[in-house]
């Protein structure tokens, strides 16, 4: 009898003749979680095998694998040679601290003699012998055994089914840049695109000396976070002070909102371009604010060809905070260190930008001139 961690993964079943590169990409993304962690990893039909770990290590398998997108649940359970025997050996010595329990086989090795339904009954019979204070719940019970007959000669035995990031694999949908503000939005926004499968970059636009450097601390643990989930990233930090100054000078200061978006999306395009990717990720959700009123998301996206993804473009702030809270980002988030969007922020910012007007305000700037002084200050880290 061995101890093994059990993954499984959902949406990849549905990828017919191009499943095998989702499961390799998979594969790589756990080795890459993983790192120097001694374990061997395998693959049964529609499952992989996390065997030969040391068992002192078990939580902080479990911590990274959780967090993998593609892994849709995993169980901790035992491998056994298939026998009835052994099987029977295994359920006897299961933790049985509940008051009600149901068994559910899958018999995949047809040569097995037992069929499912009956081995199911059978060991029901067995484990209420062994075990006279439970009951058997088919409907809500509070355990459910799971008993896997595998084609490869092996029994696998679990009872405790965790939950995982689900999604698909980083990396099988190609690459976006996210921008990462260091509120609570943009992080959630690049989780959900990366649980989709898009790889991303990060950039971060950052005004100092009007904004601390505490500031820029504050997104380099975000993104740290958010590598939890969606692997390496290259966060992209600019400067953008003599944009935010020019635009006070010249402009409109009404104005002063969506003209930065403008720009900001004209930058994270070129960087995009630049680092072979072909989407741009934002945390908007409709409404929330000045900038992110139907009016002002078309006048941004007109300075761009480009994708735009908006993730969270019809949840609410409570939806938004409570995935936060679920990745570790909120508390990061909250932290008092307020980034570019609330330098020269107006009084009464336009929220139903006219076009025209938006163009008229933009031609009292060198815009080329911005953005390349922009690209110069560029600073990558690499997280």
């Amino acid at each position: 009898m061995e101890k093994v961690i059990i993954l499984r993964y959902g949406e990849i079943h549905l990828k017919g003749a191009n499943r095998g590169y989702f499961e390799h990409v998979l594969i790589q993304n756990i080795k890459k979680m993983l790192g120097d962690l001694t374990y061997r990893l395998t693959k049964i039909s529609g499952r992989y095998l996390i065997e030969q770990y040391n068992l002192e290590d078990e939580e902080i398998f479990l911590e990274k694998l959780t967090k993998i997108f593609g892994i849709y649940s995993l169980s901790v359970g035992f491998k056994v040679p298939t026998n009835l025997e052994n099987i029977e050996n295994v359920c006897k010595n299961l933790d049985f601290n509940t008051n009600s329990f149901k068994v559910v086989t899958n018999r995949a090795d047809k040569t097995f003699a037992i069929k499912s339904m009956e081995l199911s009954k059978l060991l029901g019979e067995k484990i209420l012998s062994w075990y006279p204070n439970l009951k058997v719940d088919v409907h809500n019970p509070s355990l459910t055994i799971n008993i896997d007959i595998r084609e490869d000669g092996n029994t696998y035995i679990s009872s405790n089914n965790i939950l995982c990031a689900g999604g698909m694999p980083v990396s099988t949908a190609g690459k976006g840049v996210l921008l990462l503000s260091g509120g609570i939005d943009s992080p959630v926004a690049g989780y959900f695109m990366a649980r989709r499968g898009l790889k991303i970059d990060a950039i971060h636009f950052h005004s100092y000396p009007y904004t601390s450097l505490l500031a820029r601390e504050k997104v380099i643990k975000l993104a740290k976070k958010m590598s939890n989930y969606c692997g390496n990233i290259n966060l992209h930090i600019i400067s953008f002070t003599k944009i935010q100054e020019a635009i006070n000078k010249n402009c409109d200061k009404d104005y002063m909102v969506v003209l930065m978006r403008r720009f900001m999306m004209r930058i994270a395009e070129k960087i995009a371009n630049k680092n072979d990717a072909h989407a741009i990720v934002t945390g908007e959700s409709l409404g929330q604010v000045a900038s992110q009123t139907l009016e002002s998301i078309n006048a941004t996206n007109a300075v761009v060809s480009m994708p735009v993804f908006r993730p969270l473009i019809g949840l609410d702030k409570l939806d938004i905070i409570s995935v936060s809270k679920k990745i570790d980002t909120y508390d990061i988030s909250i932290e008092p260190y307020e980034d570019c969007c609330t330098v020269f922020l107006p009084k009464n910012p336009v929220t139903k930008p006219k076009i025209d007007k938006v163009i008229s305000e933009e031609e009292k700037l060198n815009i080329n001139s911005l953005i390349d002084e922009a690209l110069a200050s560029e600073e990558i880290i690499k997280i």
